[in-house]
Formats: C-alpha cells, sequence, structure tokens
C-alpha cells in the first residue's frame, strides 16, 4: 500500500491512561538499548586492565553485541508477527535484563563477549518489535509527534551515553554500566502488562531461511570488519553474504510474510524509504568517524574541545527530530526528507570546504545544519518506513528500519577504513566528508522521487 492510501484513522490506540504508561515503557527500553550501544566504547580501556586482556580483543565487547543485534532485528520482526508483539517484545527485555546481569558479573573475557552477544539478541527483539507495540498503542493522529519524540530521546541517549559512561566509571568499576540495566529491566517488564495484546498470525517460520539469514550476516560483519586490512578475504567474506542472500530469497520466494521484507520492499513508498535510510546513515557514520579526526589532527584540537565541539549536532537533531513529527502531519514527508538530506549535506560540505582561517566557526555552523538536517530526514523517513506496511506486517516493518540503519553505518565504516588505507590521516577526514555529503544528497535526492507516490498531504 502506498503512503497515501494508509487511513487518517487506522485505530483509536489504547485508552488515554494506559497509553501513557505503554509509551512510557516502550521509551525506557529505547533508552536502554540505545545508552548500551553508547556506553560499552568507554569501558574499554578499563576491561582490558580488568582482565589483563589486549585492547584488540577487548573490542569483541562492542563487535560482539553489534554483530548480535545484526542478526536477530529480521526474525525478531518475525518472531513478533507469529507469536504477538507484546510476547516477543517482552522475551526480548527479558534477555537484554538477564544478559546485562550476566555481563556485570562476568569473571572473564570471553564471558563478557558471550553475554553481550546474549544481551544484543535481546535488544535486536526491542528494536524490531518496539515500534511495532508503539503503532497499536497510539492513534494514528499522534504517531509522527511519537516517532519525532523517538528520534529525540535516541538522539539524546546517543550523546548522553559517553558522559554517562564516564560520570558512572569515576566513582565504581566497569561492571555498574552493565548493572544499571537490570533494574531498568525489571521495570520495563513489570509496565510489559500496558501494553496492547495483539494475537499473532501463526505461521510456520523456516529454520533454513533463519539460518541463511543468521550466516549473511555473520559472513558481512567479518567482511567489513577486515576489508581494510585483508581486502581480498573480506571481500570474499562479504560476497559469501551475498550468496546467502541470494539462497534467502530463493527459499522465501513462495513465502507471503518472507524474513526479509520483499512484499514490503516491493511497495514503492517503503522500498524508497529504505534506499534513503541506507544512504543517509551510511554518510552520518562516515561524519561521525572523520569529525573527531578532522578536529584534532586537521584543527590541532585537544580530546576535551573535540568532546565539546561535537555537541552541536546531536543538540540540533534533539531541536528538529520533534518538529519534524508534527510537521509531517501537514507536509508530504518526501519534501521533508529532502529537505533533510540536503541540509545535512550542506552542512557537511560547509565543514569540509571552508577556508583554512574561519575553520572553526564553520564546523560549528556546519555541525548545527547537519544535525538539524540529520533530525528533520529521521522522523518523516522513519514514519514512512512504519506506516506504509500494513499493521500485520508492523514487526517486519520496525525490523527492516533498525536494519537499514545498521546497515548504512556498517557502510559507512567500511568506506572510512577504505579511507584510512588509501590516504593519509591528514586528509581522511576531508575525503570522508565530502564522500559523506554526497551520501546524504542522495537520499535526499531518493526521498525526493517518492513525491510522486504521495499524492495529497497529510492531514
Amino acid at each position: 500500500m502506498s503512503e497515501t492510501s494508509i487511513p487518517t484513522a487506522v485505530h483509536d490506540g489504547l485508552p488515554t491512561p494506559r497509553r501513557q504508561l505503554a509509551v512510557g515503557v516502550l521509551l525506557v527500553t529505547l533508552v536502554l538499548v540505545v545508552l548500551d550501544g553508547a556506553i560499552a566504547n568507554v569501558a574499554l580501556p578499563s576491561i582490558a586492565t580488568s582482565f589483563g586482556a589486549d585492547a584488540s580483543a577487548t573490542v569483541w565487547v562492542v563487535s560482539s553485541y553489534q554483530l548480535a543485534v545484526l542478526v536477530a532485528l529480521l526474525p525478531c520482526g518475525a518472531l513478533g508477527e507469529i507469536y504477538g508483539a507484546r510476547r516477543g517484545f517482552l522475551m526480548g527485555v527479558a534477555l537484554f535484563t538477564l544478559a546485562s546481569a550476566a555481563c556485570a558479573l562476568a569473571p572473564s573475557l570471553p564471558v563478557l563477549v558471550a553475554a553481550r552477544f546474549v544481551q544484543g539478541l535481546g535488544g535486536g527483539a526491542i528494536m524490531a518489535l518496539g515500534m511495532m507495540n508503539m503503532r497499536f498503542a497510539v492513534p494514528h493522529r499522534l504517531l509522527g509527534p511519537i516517532i519525532g519524540l523517538n528520534a529525540m530521546i535516541i538522539a539524546i541517549s546517543a550523546a548522553a551515553g559517553p558522559a554517562l559512561a564516564g560520570a558512572i566509571l569515576a566513582i565504581a568499576d566497569w561492571p555498574w554500566l552493565f548493572a544499571i540495566n537490570v533494574p531498568l529491566g525489571a521495570l520495563a517488564l513489570l509496565g510489559g502488562g500496558f501494553l496492547g495484546h495483539l494475537e499473532g498470525v501463526k505461521r510456520r517460520l523456516d529454520v533454513t531461511a533463519l539460518g541463511a539469514n543468521t550466516l549473511m550476516f555473520i559472513l558481512f560483519f567479518f567482511g567489513a570488519d577486515r576489508i581494510a586490512s585483508a581486502p581480498l578475504s573480506g571481500a570474499l567474506l562479504i560476497g559469501g553474504s551475498v550468496v546467502c542472500l541470494a539462497v534467502l530469497l530463493m527459499i522465501e520466494r513462495n513465502s507471503a510474510s518472507p524474513i526479509v521484507p520483499t512484499d514490503l520492499l516491493a511497495e514503492p513508498a517503503f522500498r524508497v524509504a529504505v534506499i534513503a535510510s541506507v544512504s543517509c546513515f551510511t554518510g552520518q557514520m562516515l561524519s561521525y568517524v572523520a569529525l573527531p579526526f578532522y578536529l584534532q589532527h586537521t584543527l590541532g584540537m585537544t580530546a576535551a574541545m573535540t568532546g565539546l565541539y561535537m555537541m552541536p549536532w546531536p543538540i540540533a537533531t534533539i531541536i528538529a527530530a520533534p518538529i519534524s513529527g508534527r510537521l509531517a502531519n501537514r507536509i508530504k514527508t518526501a519534501w521533508l526528507c529532502a529537505a533533510g538530506g540536503g541540509l545535512l549535506a550542506l552542512g557537511l560540505l560547509i565543514i569540509s570546504l571552508s577556508p583554512t582561517n574561519v575553520r572553526e566557526i564553520a564546523f560549528v555552523i556546519g555541525a548545527v545544519i547537519a544535525g538539524a538536517g540529520f533530525g528533520l530526514f529521521q522522523t518523516p523517513n522513519n514514519r514512512i518506513l512504519l506506516l506504509s506496511a500494513p499493521k500485520a506486517r508492523s514487526g517486519a516493518a520496525g525490523a527492516m528500519q533498525g536494519t537499514a540503519r545498521l546497515l548504512g553505518q556498517n557502510f559507512g565504516a567500511i568506506a572510512m577504513s577504505i579511507i584510512f588505507a588509501l590516504t593519509t590521516l591528514t586528509q581522511a577526514p576531508d575525503m570522508a566528508l565530502v564522500i559523506a555529503a554526497a551520501c546524504t544528497a542522495l537520499a535526499a535526492l531518493v526521498s525526493l522521487g517518492r513525491a510522486r507516490y504521495e499524492t495529497v498531504a497529510h492531514a
């Protein structure tokens, strides 16, 4: 179904007091997942010292979590549709909470890495099914502002993560970074009864397809990790992931509800939003990696100053995201996404191409424009990904939203690794920012192409 064919009042949502509590539960778990992805990086030196491990080995504390989320997203979306969104979501919260306790009590680095992998599986279920539960809890007219609030909270959590981790580590050891998840997870489980009870659609989940999906993302992840240091083996692993995708599509060619939602991707509005999301997050990851190097190696700033100069981006995103959510009720989302992607590209070009004598002020201006553009793009694009899918396929839509984001971020990381391998440390940031601007400009152009599917603006 196209975006414009979605009824303006699909459902009335939950009664008001229960709805507010359900939204609160969903947002608490979202904060948990986002914070957990942001705080672990800060703890890596402490973890390495605690276990007497090499720094390269401790990176798997972060990588195992990211890999598990990537592997879990699409299957968890399907499982939520089969067994019910609330049940699948709360199982994810329970798994995430128990794994957090295991992380806090881990006696060795291998145990911690394994617990982080399990934690990522729970996080994948939360990410895949959170918006499905939200869609059934909130009236259609409020989804735009709620999705904007969702984007704002993600931005706040991501920005606050390193600072929160630093504050905890200043007064406690690294296990407390994971221990704080336990009471919050338990609180979310206790509040799970406020979520809407939705019966699943009984169908069979093909175990072979599940295995192909898992192997596809494992090969892609390891290939991306090796592409710069060992290009041939990295390319072969990524090629193997493409073969797994082909096998997966062949297995599910006759499925009405495939793990890879080809039924949803056949709809122009959904397909364009996925492509735009991948492009935008590729540029976002490229710029997020490049900007600290730009500030420290090109402008010669200290690490503390770098942190301060990085703040305007998330602050601008926090302000723009809810505004964009409200505008999405009145203006075609294609125009909003195109404007957001264009502003993001403009901000990155201002930073990378500014004259030497005004680079500090140009950085702040560019970061504000880029952050505002990112917030303006995110909310309406996520709205399309959610609302252009039938309600029964909301799990697959939410899973695809998360998958598009993670794929884009991995593509950005791959591109950054290649740039570092091909050029000098002083040249790499400017090159990366220009490429990032091209990616976000592509997201804007792709989004603008969706305007022909929107015959009327949202009411």
